[in-house]
């Protein structure tokens, strides 16, 4: 494979048209559409889906990590070579939208202080963020499938706890003599994917769906449930004083939801890819949970 022709697959992927790709290369896009029918060729396989914006096909998606990966070494030897001291390698990296928002903010930190590195940070759900993995789009991922993806290295972090709560006057005015009326209490989720208010609600016996609203913002779910539209499961570690100082109940005494998180990266020799993944280590283990304690009626494991 050539390594042009992995970079302009790399470039279209990234930049997501052909002509955004010649001008990230400094190239016509006829020449990047003559490199991509070339690694085509040689494959034997179409590895672009032409659209907007252009996406890798499966093929393309084994070839998209193989070309990042090479870019990751290319960088690192001309830096010890002593070429490209002053320039940055762009690291891409999945993160759930709660990490983000709590414990993974230290390991920002101290990226602040890589002079060699800058962070493309992708969020998406722990439980999807391993398809990133996948598709090539990221060297590393916290995530939630404990399935390890081929190539990549796993390890477990810790787990996140999450906790049912609303404000005080919306846990008023939706209980009853038998408790809370987990059936019509208006319920908050993040997303399509978000399933841990659904699977809460099972567990107690709950099986339509009372209102929904959907908040896709970690920050603008935690404002959403303090301003009372709904009841949510939240991050222990997002909370805060809530409640201690009564902004927030919890809706049931004891009951939590523990979510385990891990971290997948390439399994690649790479400086700094250990650096990162030692970061990322070090900071699970400062902020997240070493043992899972599931309470009562807190659903089946993430």
């Amino acid at each position: 494979m050539n390594f042009e022709h992995l970079r302009a697959l790399t470039a279209i992927v990234d930049e997501g048209t052909f002509e955004a790709a010649a001008d990230a290369l400094g190239i016509t896009p006829s020449a990047v559409s003559q490199r991509i029918k070339a690694l085509e060729a040689s494959v034997g396989q179409v590895v672009v889906r032409r659209g907007a914006p252009c996406t890798p096909t499966e093929a393309g998606a084994v070839l998209l990590r193989t070309a990042r990966q090479v870019q990751v070494l290319e960088a690192e030897a001309l830096h010890s070579l002593g070429h490209g001291i002053s320039s940055r390698t762009v690291t891409p990296v999945a993160v759930n939208a709660d990490s983000l928002a709590t414990w993974f903010v230290p390991v920002l930190q101290e990226a602040a202080d890589w002079s060699d590195t800058t962070l493309d940070l992708h969020v998406e759900d722990q439980d999807h963020s391993s398809r990133l993995l996948r598709q090539g789009d990221v060297i590393g991922a916290v995530t939630g499938d404990p399935a390890p993806v081929s190539g990549c290295r796993l390890e477990r972090l810790g787990f996140m706890r999450y906790v049912p709560v609303a404000t005080p006057a919306l846990r008023r005015r939706f209980t009853t003599e038998a408790g809370v009326d987990w059936a019509d209490m208006p319920v908050l989720r993040f997303n399509a994917k978000d399933d841990l208010q659904l699977r809460a609600l099972r567990a107690r016996g709950v099986d339509r769906s009372p209102p929904t609203h959907t908040v896709p913002s970690a920050e603008g779910f935690l404002a959403a449930v303090r301003a009372g539209l709904g009841w949510g499961m939240l991050p222990e570690l997002q909370l805060g004083t809530d409640l201690t100082d009564g902004s927030l109940d919890l809706l049931e005494d004891h009951a939590h939801h523990d979510v385990a998180l891990y971290w997948q990266s390439w399994a690649l020799d790479s400086e700094r890819l250990h650096r990162i993944t030692e970061c990322v280590r070090r900071v699970a283990r400062e902020h997240l949970r070493a043992t899972e304690q599931d309470g009562p009626g807190a659903g089946p494991p993430a």
